[in-house]
């Protein structure tokens, strides 16, 4: 590791090595059990203020940026994340037992959504400029000037996943999109990969000193999830969250946020089975095909993934047998791997066993156990969709390398197993043009039960782009309006303001009637493009 990247195990306070007060933890490697040097000092609840005053402090010369120093800022967060070189995937390979291709794709996701939103804040169109100009000699009444755009809500906190070190973590896409929206911000490290977090994070603190920032438009701050993470929720600085994680954790952070004397919005994403329906017409061409690729998707990344798919319905009669032939094929084949934590892997081996134990649930096929420590062996069963309906066990998440395969006889029982559903991130539907009425019938169901449909593909893998939607009704996420990835990912940590007959001079630059910022705006009901004035 170069001497520049040599880990404090110290939390980033608005610019600082800061050594906690409260304990130490440390990484481990779960493929050999190893603990990971350094030692991270943890802090405690007193010394978590620094972070939050900081952040409070630094709201208002940063929510106020020109444009082009803003995306700047972006840019150069993800040019010294690059700038890290190997150090970063090697120490993420350490603390998460994820192979190298895997992390380097995941540390290319995390640069180019950062810069992703630096152009989205050159483009401008996020402030939702509206202007509706004065009509003084309207009668009955006339019309006053008003303007409006959105606004940043203040500090953010956001909590790193375990599953993505780098693409959902300390600069990962809640982290790039509050910063881009304007929002001060404070991680909490996830303690499965801290050292991770602090390569990454000095990235971003490197990036606020050079750009001449406020140093509290960023934190880093390690400590006890349970004790810290409340802290941080509930101190008045933050004025909203961004989670993703078990939906325990997320709902604690739900009701902390919501007791609180002012509530905030969370933004939690949580828990998603991610269903996928099988038509007759698609397992004509080749059912042995569809399932293998059903189980690669299952086990990749040791099915630690939140888009995996957890349920798949296929047909019964002769093709959906010889799909499930195929599926125990593929997985028996199939070995083990490594899990992100030994918790995790025994959550998964909990899960594994309550589902074997439903009554009228078979074990289809399992893999083999991989060769490291935390590398359970993969696991598929099977029932039909009368036992389904009949036992919400069956909809339990199972974080890793394990799905139930559902059989059916008719689009009226697939109906009927979407509407018992809970919310989900995704759906996919496998099928050829003859499928095409039954798939009518079951779209406008699935519109109301997950976030994003997809066909003749797999969940597993998010494009970050303009249209994507990553979140769905409860329980997948705590707020099914918004999307945790994508462009569309900034309006969580906005707001709008109106401004009523405020002389031009004192008007916000994007509002101002030259518009000198060259931003689009809706005027009066119009879109007029960059450029023109109101």
């Amino acid at each position: 590791m170069p001497a520049d990247q040599i880990l404090t195990g110290h939390s980033i306070i608005a610019g600082q090595s800061v050594t906690g007060r409260g304990g130490t933890a440390a990484g481990v490697n779960p493929a050999t059990g190893e603990t990971l040097e350094p030692q991270y000092s943890l802090l405690d609840t007193a010394q978590l203020t620094a972070a939050t005053a900081a952040a409070e402090e630094a709201f208002a010369s940063f929510s106020t940026l020109d444009p082009e120093t803003h995306a700047v800022f972006l840019e150069r967060i993800a040019d010294n994340i690059e700038a890290a070189g190997p150090a970063l995937v090697e120490r993420a390979m350490a603390e998460t037992g994820l192979p190298e291709a895997r992390l380097t794709g995941e540390r290319g996701r995390t640069t180019g959504q950062l810069r992703l939103f630096a152009s989205v804040i050159r483009q401008g169109d996020f402030r939702g400029v509206r202007v509706d100009p004065a009509l003084p000699e309207r009668t009955p009444m006339p019309r006053a000037d008003i303007r409006q755009r959105k606004v940043p809500l203040g500090p953010v906190a956001v909590f790193g996943a375990s599953n993505f070190p780098l693409a959902f973590s300390t600069a990962g896409g809640d982290t790039a999109s509050a910063l881009a929206a304007g929002c001060p911000v404070i991680v909490k490290a996830h303690n499965a990969h801290p050292g991770t977090g602090e390569i990454t994070g000095r990235a971003i603190a490197d990036a606020v000193r050079d750009l001449g920032l406020h140093p509290g438009v960023f934190s880093l701050v390690y400590g006890p999830g349970a004790v810290i993470g409340q802290a941080l929720v509930t101190d008045p600085a933050i004025k909203a969250v961004g989670f993703t994680g078990s939906r325990s954790g997320g709902m604690a952070l739900v009701h902390a946020a919501a007791g609180r004397r002012e509530p905030i919005p969370v933004y939690a994403e949580m828990s998603s089975i991610n269903p996928v329906f099988v038509f007759e017409g698609a397992l004509e061409n080749d059912a042995e095909a569809l399932g293998s690729a059903y189980v690669t998707s299952v086990t990749g990344s040791s099915g630690q993934l939140c888009t995996a798919p957890g349920l798949l319905f296929a047909p019964t009669g002769e093709a959906g047998d010889r799909f499930a032939a195929a599926v125990g094929q593929a997985v028996t084949a199939a070995a083990g791997q490594t899990m992100l934590t030994k918790g995790i892997a025994a959550s998964w081996q909990d899960g594994v066993t309550a589902l074997a134990g439903q009554p009228g649930v078979e074990l289809l096929a399992a893999g083999s156990a991989g060769d490291t420590q935390n590398a359970p062996a993969p696991s598929i069963f099977s029932t039909d969709v009368a036992t389904f309906l009949a036992n919400e066990a069956l909809q339990a998440e199972i974080f890793g390398a394990a799905s139930l395969v559902i059989r059916y006889n008719s689009v009226s029982e697939l109906v009927g197993a979407v509407q018992a559903m809970e919310g989900q991130l995704t759906a996919t539907l496998h099928l050829a043009d003859a499928d095409y009425s039954a798939a009518r019938t079951l779209l406008p169901v699935l519109e109301r039960r997950v976030g994003r449909i997809l066909v003749n593909g797999w969940p597993t893998g998010v494009e970050v782009g303009h249209a994507m939607v990553h979140g769905g009704p409860f329980p997948a996420t705590s707020d099914s309006r918004t999307t945790s990835v994508g462009t569309l990912a900034i309006d969580r940590f906005l707001r709008p303001v109106a401004y009523q007959n405020i002389p031009d001079a004192l008007l916000p630059t994007a509002l101002q009637q030259e518009n000198p910022w060259k931003l689009n705006r809706l005027v009066d009901g119009t879109m007029e493009p960059a450029g023109g004035n109101a």
